[in-house]
């Protein structure tokens, strides 16, 4: 498994509408994604700091991602953070993470 870590930085009194953005857009884009496994999300209430991991099936899949659909994540997000996002890629070494996202059947029709 391998992991993709994106650190932003929210314009001020975002955080609900990148959350919103993040649901409706982004992770239906995710999910389209060769590889892709899940995606956690958190923040620091005091601050304005996101950091987003999306979790991928093997390297490849994660880097092809990175290269053509990113972004378009970046663009969709754009209107909540302030600069570009930070990346980092690793390689998974532990996690408890067992089951892939499943899309509700209601999606696949």
């Amino acid at each position: 498994m391998f992991a993709r870590n994106v650190s932003v930085h929210l314009k001020p009194s975002m955080l609900k509408e990148y959350t919103k953005t993040l649901q409706n857009d982004v992770l239906p884009l995710l999910r389209r994604q060769k590889g892709f496994q899940n995606e956690i999300s958190f923040c620091n209430s005091t601050s304005l700091d996101v950091t987003a991991i999306s979790l991928w099936d093997t390297r490849e899949n994660a880097e092809l991602y990175g290269k053509n659909s990113f972004a378009e994540v970046v663009k969709l997000l754009g209107k909540t953070i302030d600069g570009m996002p930070q990346v980092r890629s690793e390689e998974v070494i532990y996690s408890t993470f067992i089951n892939p996202v499943v899309e509700p059947i209601a999606a696949r029709t």
